[in-house]
């Protein structure tokens, strides 16, 4: 049995990756834990699948999973929840702004919760006053029209009980909204602080406007699903006992 699973999603990330491995691998070691590393290649177009590879020739940890052509992180995030075997599931970036050690801590909220997110309160400790600017437009934009209160939904270090993720549907654009769609389907959710570091290497794919105006419809269609959403108790359920088709 593999304790825990980690999905990261991967798009033109060669200087990372070498950097990401060790870090991410001696944390893990260190908690004792049987671990996987699922490394979701998005269509990238330099040597990121290259180096995923030779990383799995010295562990055999590491897997690689390769979408065909770039499909978007929801899509990446998505193909990495279907390939772990962990009881437990870890989600983080690829470019070193989540700090590894700060899964132990993630994992050890999941005694008592289904699920964690991240929440980057020292935001200016590794992004451009640009991108904080445009995240906290973005998360004020969505709690508002999502009806929600998560502090910081772009932050995809996550840790979830596998059994949240079973069943669970994603859209194009819905890695943001997991949290709120875990909560619709009664499980227990809990946003934590993270630490936040400096990029090295690249640079940010979003900004303003596509943090924004791109996902209005997504936030419209997760709020219409909160309004329909089902909510009842069986009362009574005589002969349950029975075998149902």
């Amino acid at each position: 049995m593999t304790d825990l699973s980690v999905v990261i999603p991967v798009y033109n990330e060669e200087d990372n990756l070498p950097l990401l491995w060790p870090e991410l691998r001696s944390v893990l070691e260190a908690e004792g834990l049987a671990f996987e590393v699922v490394f979701v290649d998005d269509g990238s177009r330099d040597r990121s699948a290259e180096i995923i590879r030779s990383l799995r020739e010295s562990d055999p940890r590491v897997r690689l999973v390769r979408l065909k052509a770039n499909a978007g992180e929801t899509a990446a995030t998505d193909a990495g929840f279907h390939a772990a075997r962990g009881r437990w599931v870890v989600t983080m970036d690829a470019d070193l702004q989540n700090d590894p050690h700060d899964i132990p801590g993630l994992l050890r909220h999941l005694e008592r919760w289904d699920a964690v997110t991240g929440w980057r309160v020292n935001r200016g400790e590794g992004d451009s006053l640009v991108r904080r600017l445009s995240s906290r437009v973005a998360n004020g934009a969505r709690n508002w029209l999502s009806d929600e209160v998560i502090q910081d939904s772009g932050c995809t270090f996550r840790a979830f009980r596998r059994e949240c993720l079973r069943g669970l549907i994603l859209y194009r654009g819905f890695h943001r909204f997991i949290p709120t769609l875990l909560k619709m389907r009664g499980y227990r959710v809990l946003e934590v602080p993270v630490r936040n570091r400096p990029r090295r290497f690249g640079q940010s794919k979003y900004g303003v406007l596509n943090r924004v105006f791109v996902a209005a419809v997504d936030l419209l269609v997760v709020r219409w699903m909160k309004s329909r959403t089902l909510h009842y108790e069986v009362a009574e359920d005589l002969g349950g006992d029975l075998i149902r088709e």
